[in-house]
């Protein structure tokens, strides 16, 4: 919000709390606007939510500035508009007080109302509380990825123990590539309502990613037309060619995007030809193409329009247009071919990422392999057996995360006990001698980090690992070794929790 704007008073509104929100003092600027009954009485209940989480969040040491309110006085205004108000929290670190405690100085202005200004903060506040709803939605969603992906693994281990050779960890392996792309695309979510920086960039073989696409939609241009009678035939023709710079997730969706909609274009059937080939040696180009109904030119000109759908409620209209940006945010153009009756081919074209000669393709030792071939190599898999077995406490408040945690760790031959909760953690640390603490970060009662500074205060040498969906968490401090993103991979978790006792 603009805090240029002029003001109504000049005299400063300034008041004193506790870390839980008491009013320890104010000036009479204060008691007048807010009142001397409740620090936020005067606020609509929205509004207080967001300002008592400022306090806790200035009573940890972080500042927060700049924060529009409406009051609720009609006696100031003289009609039924609120008053804003522009309030700063501000921490007072007092010497041996720990963060999370300490007191918090607010210092606000009363600012002239523009018109219309009430419906707008009120838009905001609602965007800003569908923003951190989203968040929780993140949160529980990364949780059941960890879930599917964790129990993913148990059944490789399972299939192998049992000396299975079999297509199933072709699926396996499917199924974790699909968990980790549900995981990126709700680090994209996060990051854009956190407004951080986007992924960083690296090098991707296009033609190995569109065998992979092939591989992921497979249940869709094969099993599930054939479970309604038709035929779906693929051609793939997936030419070597040099990486380009991007980031895979966003291209991944975008081919699984338009391999979608090609077999949407044929419910009778048809064949869905996929394609990858050096472009003039400055680049490569992708080809999605299909047999199926194709389009008008009117059509054409406006599949790229935001909300604009084919599909009536089947379609979203966000499917093409977002595609569109992934494609040019890399430097790339995409084009449509299309007539009514006689199919649509997409073609997706990637210059280099550098001025320079595109780098010799380089052999494969083994060719790529077709996405419908079952491999008949042993799996590849770490040994069950961990390098160092150790004692470890898993910590979550969801059973289910809290589960599969256990029993990925136990496959590398640790011993684990499980808790639900921080309370819970400390009674076993007073029974139990451990090695090693896992903890969820994003718990009740006492979160992660709180956990991991009470195991430093009690067990010094005792390292903790933090286990979180949040994308800017990191290992700050002395308190917390490490920090593992969900949902992770057992190779991943192991490599940290060796890394974190050595």
């Amino acid at each position: 919000m603009d805090s240029t704007l002029p003001l109504v008073t000049t005299e400063l509104l300034t008041a004193l709390t506790t870390a839980a929100g008491e009013r320890l003092d104010a000036n009479d600027a204060w008691l007048d606007l807010f009142g001397a009954d409740a620090l936020w009485g005067a606020l609509p209940l929205e509004d207080a939510r967001f300002a008592s989480d400022y306090v806790v969040e200035a009573a940890r040491g972080g500042p927060v500035s700049h924060q529009v309110f409406l009051v609720d006085r009609p006696d100031m205004t003289g009609n039924d508009q609120p008053v804003p108000v522009l309030l700063h929290f501000q921490p007072v670190r007092m010497p041996g007080m720990e963060s999370g405690r300490y007191p918090v100085m607010l210092v606000g202005e009363v600012l002239r109302e523009p018109a219309s200004w009430a419906a707008e903060q009120t838009r905001r506040r609602r965007l800003e509380m569908l923003g951190r709803m989203t968040m929780g939605v993140a949160h529980d969603f990364n949780n059941l990825l960890t879930t599917v992906l964790g129990h993913g693994e148990l059944i490789r281990a399972d299939l192998e123990a049992c000396g299975a050779q079999t297509p199933a960890f072709v699926h396996l392996d499917t199924l974790a590539q699909a968990a980790d792309d549900g995981a990126s695309l709700v680090r994209r979510i996060q990051q854009y309502i956190r407004n951080d920086k986007q992924e960083r960039v690296e090098p991707v073989a296009l033609h190995a990613l569109a065998a992979e696409v092939l591989t992921l939609t497979k249940p869709y241009w094969h099993n599930e037309p054939r479970r309604r009678g038709i035929a779906i035939v693929v051609e793939a023709d997936l030419q070597p060619a040099p990486s380009i710079l991007g980031t895979p997730t966003e291209l991944r969706e975008v081919l699984v995007n338009l391999v979608l909609n090609a077999v949407q274009a044929m419910p009778a059937g048809g064949t869905l030809t996929v394609r990858t080939a050096l472009l003039d040696g400055r680049g490569v180009v992708v080809e999605v193409g299909d047999t199926g109904v194709g389009m008008s030119d009117r059509v054409q000109r406006r599949i790229f329009e935001p909300l604009y759908t084919t599909k009536g409620t089947a379609g979203t209209g966000m499917g093409l247009t977002v595609s569109q940006g992934i494609v040019q945010e890399h430097n790339g153009r995409i084009e449509v071919e299309s007539a009514p009756g006689r199919g649509t081919l997409f073609r997706l074209s990637f210059p280099f990422a550098a001025t320079d000669p595109a780098p010799e393709v380089p052999v494969p030792d083994t060719p790529l392999r077709s996405p419908f071939e079952v491999p008949t190599a042993e799996p590849r898999r770490v040994p069950v057996q961990s390098v160092r077995p150790l004692r470890i406490l898993v910590v979550d408040d969801e059973p289910m995360v809290r589960l599969v945690t256990t029993k990925l760790l136990r496959l590398r031959g640790h011993t684990v006990d499980d808790a639900d909760g921080g309370a819970a953690a400390l009674d076993c640390l007073a029974a139990l001698q451990y090695d090693l603490v896992i903890t969820d970060l994003s718990m009740p009662g006492m979160s992660g980090r709180e956990l991991a500074a009470e195991v430093r205060r009690r067990f010094p040498a005792l390292p903790v690992v933090l286990l979180t969906g949040d994308t800017d968490a990191e290992a700050e401090g002395s308190d917390v070794s490490a920090v593992v993103k969900k949902p992770f991979q057992l190779d991943a978790l192991e490599a940290v929790v060796q890394q974190a006792v050595g």
